[in-house]
């Protein structure tokens, strides 16, 4: 029962942080629906139970997007949650082009738990792209992002069979979608 308190509670907090965001798709659905997918495709398909990996998943965009911090992380959620976080979240401060480049670059040293999350993001992102792109997406830029989320799951191959092959079979539905040959 505390592993559901605590799941639940990063659920809360990552709910009240992204209230006010929409996805960028053209259903504009509400944003927390996605960490929340995220953290349950490791559940579900990567069989993982690891209560720090999944409260990590449900607040993995919480410091990219909105204006938490990870000192506020560690003192709600501790140091592990905040590593974690820390480990997946990009470095705004830096131009799209070059954040695109380190994720390619960094996804190869990231911890196994890390990756898990990158994986699920990155797939259900895929999922997003292919079939409910945002608005003023045309089709080069959604095959560019295809093919650039599959060279950062590249780098985090060999940390779970189940998610990596979601993964691929969530790419390759997104590239027939797109038109795109394999």
């Amino acid at each position: 029962m505390r592993i559901a308190k605590e799941i639940l509670h990063a659920v809360h907090f990552a709910a009240d942080k992204h209230r006010d965001q929409r996805r960028k798709g053209v259903e504009a659905s509400p944003y927390i629906n996605h960490p929340i997918q995220v953290a349950e495709l490791i559940a579900r398909v990567g069989d993982v139970d690891d209560v720090t990996v999944l409260i990590a998943a449900v607040l993995h965009d919480t410091v990219e997007d909105t204006e938490t911090t990870f000192e506020e992380l560690e003192e709600v959620f501790g140091p592990k949650v905040r590593d974690l976080v820390a480990e997946v979240t990009d470095d705004k401060s830096l131009p799209k082009a070059k954040r695109k480049k380190l994720q390619i670059k960094h996804t190869a040293r990231m911890s196994d738990h890390a990756k898990l999350i990158k994986i699920a993001d990155k797939a259900c992102n895929v999922r997003d792209v292919a079939h409910l792109p945002p608005e003023k997406w045309d089709m080069q830029r959604r095959k560019t992002y295809l093919e650039w989320a599959n060279r950062v799951v590249g780098g985090c191959r060999g940390t779970n069979l189940h998610l990596e092959r979601y993964f691929d079979e969530t790419l390759a539905r997104g590239m027939e979608a797109l038109g795109i040959d394999s």
